[in-house]
């Protein structure tokens, strides 16, 4: 996990999940645990974020992913 953790484009993806989709889950959560004022929430400002941060975060990690696994490989060829 420490190699996918220092590669670039997973750590920005990584990030980038989190910070796009953090938010709604937070309100999600909090509205479960009875902590929000309104137990069925309807936040659209954090939904928009998440649904416009989730798939380009997705393809960072995995372009990342990907680099990873072929410096892996590069190294058990030589």
């Amino acid at each position: 996990m420490r190699r996918y953790l220092a590669n670039r484009l997973f750590r920005i993806g990584a990030v980038l999940l989190a910070v796009g989709s953090g938010p709604l889950f937070a309100i999600i959560v909090a509205a479960k645990l009875g902590l929000w004022p309104d137990p069925n929430p309807n936040p659209i400002g954090p939904g928009l974020l998440a649904f416009f941060t989730f798939w380009p975060a997705v393809a960072l990690m995995a372009l990342g992913a990907l680099q990873v696994r072929a410096a892996g490989r590069r190294e058990e060829g030589s």
